[in-house]
């Protein structure tokens, strides 16, 4: 697992010991188990985490009393190579409805070999989340950041 911060973005990569599609698919449709369980910003215990496969799909958090939280969108759905998101949470870890005050995560995987895929994670356009985003790039950045997440998908 490496990770690295740049002025705008935070760089993050893992080699998982699945094949490309395998990868690909517990990053996508099985987030609730490589997802660190304490960083949801649903109000109340978590039920479960979605997934829509295909660009404008939402990313949401459902609570066991039904309620849904979401916090991202599809923007781009590239079974097995390529995944983005806009990252729709503020400075203040809560909901961003205006989509010009979101960042984006871009996830690709890459195969090497048969058994063996690389993930890198690009978390780009940070300052999109206006006056104090150097501390959202520092949280993401951090170990208990991105590096968390990716060490369980390597795990999943």
């Amino acid at each position: 697992m490496t990770i690295q911060a740049t002025d705008t973005s935070v760089r993050a990569s893992v080699v998982v010991e699945a094949p490309i599609e395998h990868a690909f698919a517990v990053f996508t449709e099985q987030m609730a188990t490589w997802w660190p369980a304490g960083h949801h910003i649903l109000e109340g215990e978590l039920a479960e985490m979605v997934v829509e496969p295909r660009v404008g799909g939402r990313i949401y958090d459902r609570g066991v009393d039904g309620t849904e939280c979401q916090w991202a969108t599809v923007l781009a759905y590239e079974p097995p190579n390529r995944f983005v998101i806009s990252w729709s949470i503020t400075n203040q870890w809560q909901i961003e409805t205006d989509r010009d005050k979101t960042s984006e995560v871009e996830v690709t995987f890459v195969a090497d070999g048969p058994t063996r895929t690389r993930v890198v994670l690009i978390h780009s356009k940070l300052d999109r989340h206006g006056e104090g985003w150097e501390a959202h790039r520092d949280a993401v950045g951090s170990p208990d950041g991105w590096q968390v997440g990716l060490d369980a998908v390597a795990r999943a």
